[in-house]
């Protein structure tokens, strides 16, 4: 027998970033507790808007599973005294599994002899099990932020006023602050602010849509999608794309009505990124695009009540639009009275982080290295780099940027275009910041990739210098998603970059800041990037040990190591990779550190070890050359071809022999065949 569990929290307006993590937790919460309590469900369904969280559970058995246990409690000899009693040991086993000690057995172990317990646990009916869970659920629930309200000893994301709670279309009673749960909800706050009775989840969603309410995520954002839609193809363009604004607006109401307005002529001569930024990030509007991809004077707002008279809802909108642009055009204006190489001297007096100085000081540091890479990788860039470099970070003293932060990197690109600076450069100066995300857009040009490249570098070797590493998940200053952003630059556009190298050189131009020494903090950043690498490469489905073997053995130029990377997984891919994987690594753990000596053929006993010198003198100048060529497949396969004879050697000798030189020099002949890999792989973290 099975029945359904429905649950709805009835809150005051919760932010639409708190609703996807809060549904996530109430289903893991509840189905959690459910099978703590021995209570086996079916389908899971969540709904949410502002104002709810709600979630329903199908096939929730009436009656929790019968429970059979063996449980083992401590040895014998310590339960038992040397006359035979029980001792405080057997007694406390007893007690914790609610029997008597003549109820428990003694049984046979490897370890010897042992207290068993066979237990049967019946189980009762999970609707006397329901307000306790239900309880827990809604007091565990997780928000980034949480309030208090009235004079309660219970928190949540906003005041909670009213709980649906149902088992069976049956009321499952339990209280939260001083609400107690029952079968009513409640419809839109204006449209339809009264209560309506619930009997399920199919009963809800029905009644809800009669009260104003769309309570299912998905068909919401449907209706807000072909409503956009819709509206585009009336004002003769096309919705400018934006899901992470979709998925916002979709949990900012709870009934959509999509409303179109029209931008002012005279603000269009503003940037395209400055309108989009002020329509999405303030006012939640979506902006609408032609073929070309060229912004169209029009915006369309999501409302969540149906206008009686739309007109006066669109001319509000309008009009707070209108100011909100007014002030942009203002900064605009004011911002080019002055150039901005002149905003240089005021970064002086800005402090970027208080233990590493002002934000001109670290222009100063990434320029110098922005300028390296310049000289290594494309010298006919090291102007264009300096400048860039000179420039990046100058936006950030002009109104605007103040105005809106996260315009930085596009207002620099957009005034030096103006003051006709070469066009390279104002790219640079937005595309230094990228990627923003991971995954994200790249810098599309050497300049801005030196100087992005060398900003955060030295961010996180200027972070690591002062003792701001992160730990766990606290990562205050983005340093992670730094390291994940050199990396992918450096993949995106083959650049031979050594790590350790660029890091180096950053840690010695922070010598006046740095408050740890410079050996330490260079291999504790070449370690941090390394680990990114390792996260990146297995979340790309290379094989967890294949990446761990490459980058164990080697990790400098990452363009270098992805192409180890490959070599291996495509080795490893083979029908017969296993045998030579277990000659390889029986290598590796025979040798241990290996011997580093000549191998002495006068030495050799066997012609097993006369075939597998021989082999190797033939094949180590070609490995060699291969390596140095980066051909990592034709080196490994030609590494491939020792395993017959090294399979040979095994079977026909024993390394360890009682002649401590026979012995040595086998060990020497096994750690040169190791060599073979070095820089390559380490064979024995190889599964």
């Amino acid at each position: 027998m099975s029945a359904e569990l429905f649950l709805e929290i009835g809150t005051e307006e919760i932010p639409a970033g708190f609703i996807p993590r809060a549904l996530a937790d109430i289903e893991r919460l509840l189905c959690k507790e459910l099978e703590a309590a021995r209570i086996t469900y079916g389908a899971v369904r969540t709904f949410a808007t502002p104002r709810r969280l709600a979630i329903s559970l199908a096939d929730v058995a009436k009656e929790q599973q019968r429970q059979e246990l063996e449980l083992t409690g401590p040895p014998a000899r310590i339960a038992f005294d040397a006359d035979g009693k029980p001792t405080k040991a057997a007694e406390g086993f007893a007690r914790t599994n609610g029997v008597s000690v003549d109820e428990l057995q003694t049984i046979e172990t490897e370890k010897g002899e042992y207290l068993f317990l066979s237990k049967v646990i019946e189980g009762g009916e999970s609707a006397e099990q329901m307000p306790e869970i239900l309880a827990q659920v809604v007091s565990k629930i997780q928000f980034k932020k949480s309030m208090r309200w009235k004079d309660l000893d219970v928190r949540f994301a906003r005041p909670v006023h009213w709980l649906v709670a149902l088992f069976d279309g049956e009321v499952v009673p339990f209280s939260f602050g001083d609400l107690q749960s029952g079968s009513l909800s409640r419809g839109h706050r204006f449209m339809a602010p009264q209560e309506f009775s619930v009997t399920g989840a199919d009963d809800y969603i029905e009644k809800a849509e009669a009260q104003h309410v769309i309570p299912q995520i998905e068909k919401r954002r449907q209706m807000i999608s072909e409503q956009l839609e819709t509206l585009a193809k009336e004002l003769g363009g096309k919705i400018n794309p934006d899901d992470e604004l979709l998925e916002e607006v979709s949990f900012l109401v709870e009934t959509p009505q999509a409303l179109a307005g029209s931008i002012e002529e005279r603000f269009l001569q503003l940037p395209p990124e400055l309108l989009i930024t002020s329509m999405r990030e303030h006012q939640r509007y979506f902006t609408l695009i032609d073929d070309n991809s060229k912004l169209l004077p029009h915006f369309i707002t999501i409302a969540n009540t149906l206008a009686k008279d739309p007109k006066v809802v669109i001319a509000g909108n309008e009009r707070v639009l209108r100011a909100r642009l007014s002030d942009a055009m203002f900064f605009w204006e004011e911002d080019q009275k002055q150039k901005l190489e002149a905003r240089l001297e005021p970064l002086k007096k800005v402090v970027y982080q208080a233990k590493l100085g002002t934000s001109f000081e670290k222009i100063e540091r990434f320029t110098v290295l922005a300028s390296g890479l310049a000289e290594q990788l494309s010298a006919a860039d090291l102007e264009l780099t300096k400048r860039a470099s000179l420039l990046a970070k100058c936006d950030l003293e002009t109104g605007m940027v103040y105005e809106f932060p996260e315009l930085q990197g596009v207002m620099g690109r957009e005034y030096a275009k103006i003051e006709g600076e070469d066009p390279r450069v104002a790219t640079a100066i937005f595309e230094h910041y990228l990627p923003t995300q991971a995954g994200g857009e790249l810098p599309s040009d050497h300049v801005g990739a030196f100087v992005s490249l060398a900003d955060k570098i030295d961010s996180i070797c200027g972070c690591f210098s002062v003792g701001l590493i992160p730990t766990g998940t606290a990562d205050p200053y983005a340093l992670r998603r730094a390291a994940i952003g050199i990396l992918a630059i450096i993949l995106d556009r083959g650049y031979a970059i050594s790590i350790p190298e660029l890091v180096e050189k950053s840690v010695a131009l922070l010598e006046a800041k740095r408050q740890r020494p410079a050996e330490e903090i260079v291999a504790d950043v070449v370690e941090f990037i390394r680990l990114r690498l390792v996260n990146m490469l297995t979340s790309q489905d290379y094989p967890a040990d294949v990446v761990d073997s490459v980058l164990s053995a080697a990790f400098t130029e990452p363009v270098d190591a992805v192409e180890r990377v490959k070599a291996l997984a495509a080795l490893k891919g083979r029908e017969d990779f296993e045998p030579l994987s277990v000659a390889f690594k029986r290598v590796g753990n025979i040798i241990k550190g290996g011997l580093d000596q000549p191998v002495d053929t006068d030495l050799f006993e066997a012609d097993c070890e006369k075939e597998l010198f021989a082999q190797l003198q033939q094949v180590e100048t070609k490995v060699a050359e291969l390596v140095a060529g980066r051909d990592y497949p034709a080196a490994l396969e030609t590494i491939a071809g020792l395993r017959a004879p090294v399979d040979a050697f095994f079977d026909g000798v024993m390394v360890m022999a009682e002649d401590q030189a026979v012995k040595n020099n086998r060990l020497a002949l096994l750690t040169s065949i190791a060599g073979l890999f070095k820089g390559i792989a380490d064979f024995s973290r190889i599964a």
